[in-house]
């Protein structure tokens, strides 16, 4: 029996400030698209789609508390009927969730066919200084789409760190899902890193971006070879796609483009890794200041 999966990325336009109106926007395309193509299995949005964005410059503390819910709670509680009524999986992109400790972390959940929450990932790596008064998520998440394989979880910044999805996939994922939100110059440099991410970790990679005015859209889905599978444009769009899972397995075990069997190289090599045994005393850090928001270029040091 073979493992395909379909999926369906959702470059929604996200409502500034508004939830309930892209959560809205969110649950009518996943109506009709799941009526016209009954072949999709698992649903993937933007970061933030589940709030509104946030612009972190601008906004106040009353704004930020009106966007963040815990979990589960009102909007999530939608997308699980949702779910259920649609029988799909569903990652809703993330949002700004309200911890019972008051910290706010920018959350991910993965909803399944019948409703449940079946993980939730916090966003790691938080867009530093900009995404000031979040809280840094410290668990890496993947879930298991049964008789099929096993999905990570990553979001927008996380995969400026190369750690996050080497993890992922050390963890046994083999499609890596990464929602963001992204309406900045570099965008080009992220969808580099989105295939290298896929050709390095031998999985699929599905980056997800929204568009509008926080978000400059051009999605992409890479497959385990590190070959293109689509790049998208501006504009809404929904970037369907059937991931052969077997395809990892066969990469992973005879080498990308039946060359590079790099996990069992690095498996067996046993190299040492001296930055992982003390990160801060390495010698970049003698040369570069405090993780702070620039304001004067010119006078900097």
């Amino acid at each position: 029996m073979t493992r395909n999966f379909a999926i369906a990325a959702l470059q929604l336009e996200i409502e500034v400030w508004d939830g309930d109106a892209t959560v809205a926007k969110m649950e009518e395309v996943i109506r009709q698209h799941a009526a016209s193509f009954p072949w999709i299995d698992l649903y993937v949005a933007p970061e933030l789609a589940m709030s509104g964005y946030v612009h972190f410059k601008n906004f106040t503390p009353q704004q930020l508390n009106d966007a963040a819910q815990s979990i589960p709670g009102p909007r999530v509680e939608r997308i699980q009927k949702l779910a259920k009524r649609v029988g799909k999986w569903i990652v809703p992109g993330s949002m700004w969730e309200l911890a019972e400790d008051g910290t706010r972390y920018n959350t991910a959940v993965v909803i399944n066919p019948d409703g449940e929450i079946v993980a939730k990932y916090r966003k790691m790596y938080p867009w530093l200084p900009y995404e000031v008064g979040t809280g840094s998520g410290s668990e890496y998440c993947v879930f298991d789409i049964p008789d099929v394989g096993r999905i990570g979880l990553a979001i927008c910044y996380d995969t400026w760190f190369p750690e996050v999805s080497r993890n992922l996939a050390w963890m046994g994922a083999e499609v890596i899902l990464r929602p963001t939100l992204t309406p900045t110059s570099d965008r080009d440099t992220e969808l580099v890193m989105s295939r290298a991410n896929a050709a390095f970790n031998q999985c699929y990679f599905v980056d997800i971006n929204g568009y509008g005015p926080w978000g400059g859209g051009r999605s992409a889905i890479y497959d385990p070879n590190g070959r293109v599978l689509q790049e998208y444009g501006a504009g809404g769009a929904v970037l369907t796609e059937i991931l052969d899972l077997d395809l990892v397995q066969t990469t992973r075990e005879h080498g990308t483009l039946g060359l590079c069997q790099t996990w069992k190289q690095l498996r067996d090599t046993n190299a040492p890794q001296p930055m992982y045994d003390d990160l801060g005393s390495g010698d970049i850090f003698k040369t570069i200041g405090d993780l702070e928001l620039p304001t004067n270029l010119r006078g900097a040091t």
